[in-house]
């Protein structure tokens, strides 16, 4: 092992340590804001656009577009372009995980390297093989926001706003109680701007089998100025849509606009008091695809092994500004619910197995 990846895994070791003792007097975490973009590629995050890709009729209709908004000489540059908060703020007050090339691996544990299995292991930290299939099934595990929303203090503060029809059914609705608005669920009436999106989402024609993604977050943004709850799980899903129907220039835009709005969230609730620096995002996707400039970057599952490459970011008041982290210990996805957990003091303990928490992430700076 080089002498720098020692002492970074040693400084990791060091922080998990310190956590444990005192993380909970130090930590200012109040809110917890959760985002996944399904089926996002590492590759894209750290690299920018696929020039292989993007030079493929079959994949890039409108190639010359794509490279007039996106393309730069340097990756450095064109994730830039694509991801600016992601490569802006994050990077430079957070943490960012998954850049492979530069020695810092995070994998999925589950075999089967597809959706539902992904957000199970994600959201319960346990890697059930019986979770096998994207079918509307409820699942048997217990997720991390019902063990949230099951904590004193956290009663009814705990929603969910998905693109996807299948997330009720992968955080069990029917058992949990969780506020969840999914898919062609309707909006509620709690504003006149809830209203409008209601009316809108009846209306507005849809790229792909989901809900849009813009409908989906704006609202989750809506939802959280008026009820202002602790805990806000934002699941887009137009990225994966996108890639299985393998136009790669509006896999990249809808990644781009994802960007954009979570930076427009941070921004909303930087500027609302029970948010400002109480609030931590956590950003991440539930699976990878085939790796750059393979004709696989469109699908993914057990007989793709890069589709359990995966990546993921922190940004809060407890989370140590270590930007693009290089030569970390290898990370799995199953890690992410004790770490949730964590950002607000509690340890998630349910009747499966969980893995334990990321090093270094909830740590307050010292």
């Amino acid at each position: 092992m080089k002498k720098s990846q020692l002492s970074f895994g040693l400084l990791l070791l060091l922080s998990v340590v310190v956590s444990a003792s005192s993380f909970a007097q130090n930590r200012k975490t109040e809110n917890l804001v959760v985002i996944t973009l399904d089926g996002l590629r590492w590759q894209e995050v750290f690299q920018g656009l696929d020039k292989v890709i993007v030079k493929q009729e079959m994949f890039t209709k409108n190639a010359k577009g794509l490279r007039e908004s996106f393309a730069a000489d340097a990756t450095e540059s064109s994730r830039q372009k694509i991801f600016p908060f992601l490569w802006s703020t994050v990077a430079k007050e957070g943490q960012i995980y998954g850049n492979r090339l530069k020695g810092s691996l995070v994998n999925v544990k589950n075999k089967y390297q597809f959706s539902y299995p992904g957000y199970n292991e994600l959201f319960t930290g346990f890697p059930d093989v019986r979770i096998n299939s994207n079918d509307n099934i409820n699942n048997p595990n217990e997720n991390v926001f019902e063990f949230i929303q099951k904590q004193p203090g956290y009663e009814n503060e705990v929603a969910v706003f998905a693109t996807w029809e299948t997330m009720p059914y992968i955080l069990n609705r029917d058992r949990s109680g969780l506020n969840i608005n999914a898919d062609r669920d309707s909006f509620p009436a709690l504003s006149p701007e809830l209203k409008l999106l209601d009316d809108l989402q009846k209306l507005v024609t849809r790229p792909v089998e989901v809900r849009l993604d813009s409908l989906t977050y704006m609202g989750a943004r809506e939802y959280m100025k008026v009820k202002h709850p602790k805990v806000m799980y934002i699941s887009f899903g137009e990225t994966d849509e996108f890639a299985h129907e393998k136009e790669y220039d509006q896999y990249i835009k809808t990644a781009h606009s994802a960007d954009s709005m979570i930076a427009d969230l941070w921004t909303t609730l930087q500027a609302m008091e029970q948010y400002r620096d109480k609030t931590t995002f956590v950003i991440t996707c539930d699976h990878g695809r085939g790796g750059l400039g393979r004709d696989t970057w469109a699908e993914h599952g057990d007989e793709i092994p890069e589709s359990g490459q995966i990546w993921m970011a922190f940004l809060g008041p407890d989370t140590k500004a270590l930007g693009e982290v290089k030569n970390s210990p290898q990370l799995y996805q199953g890690q992410m619910a004790t770490t949730l957990a964590r950002f607000l003091g509690l340890e998630f303990k349910t009747n499966h197995p969980t893995m334990t928490p990321f090093p270094g992430v909830s740590v307050t700076a010292q």
